[in-house]
């Protein structure tokens, strides 16, 4: 489910997210050359992630497709209770909900460095409460419940995060190395690569 949603969001802004991505590397590796910084590839790679990460939440939220009946719910708890507890409704609102913001609370974790719950809620909250006030405005529903769900998804995300952390600190040396972190991301790229000019419909693989 989580999965398909994304897939239709990349399908729906691929020229955007290719043109933007070419963009940002261009000036990216402009900006490191010309003040001749260190290049480390698993670093550069995990900002593209995020990148991309949020261009698709973006068009996951604001899609005005998924819903264009509008609402108001300011009570807590009201809507996620109405889904019968693993109905496909339930799996969609509710836990893609907590999903979706599992990637954020890492990725803004692993940028402010966040070390207490705090760190994260506060972002969390900020972002998920503006995000329900544009959908508002654009034909969809602004609910408390998806506010609380988001946030509940941030802060999985930050205690992976200060889990992935504390077990690194206990890994051998080689597993720490930027090397390693280097052959991984590399493997991950070409996996990404692959599903999308997949979802491009270029069929190079």
């Amino acid at each position: 489910m989580i999965l398909n949603l994304f897939t239709n969001a990349i399908a729906k802004i691929w020229p955007m997210l290719t043109i933007f991505l070419v963009v940002i590397i261009a000036i990216r590796v402009s900006y490191l050359r010309i003040n001749h910084e260190k290049f480390v590839f698993y670093r550069e790679f995990w900002n593209l992630i995020f990148v991309i990460y949020v261009l698709i939440l973006f068009q996951l939220l604001t899609d005005s497709e998924v819903n264009t009946t509008g609402g108001l719910n300011l009570v807590p708890f009201t809507e996620m209770f109405r889904y019968k507890l693993g109905s496909p409704l339930f799996y969609s609102n509710v836990i893609g909900n907590i999903a979706i913001f599992v990637p954020f609370g890492y990725f803004v974790s692993s940028y402010i460095h966040a070390s207490k719950i705090s760190h994260i809620l506060f972002i969390s909250i900020i972002s998920s409460f503006t995000v329900e006030l544009v959908q508002l405005q654009i034909g969809r529903s602004f609910d408390v419940d998806d506010i609380i769900l988001n946030v509940v998804g941030a802060v999985i995300g930050f205690l992976l995060f200060i889990a992935l952390n504390a077990i690194k600190k206990h890994l051998p040396r080689f597993f720490q190395s930027d090397v390693f972190y280097n052959l991984i991301c590399i493997l991950f790229c070409l996996i990404f690569l692959i599903y999308f000019t997949k979802i491009m419909g270029l069929g190079w693989f």
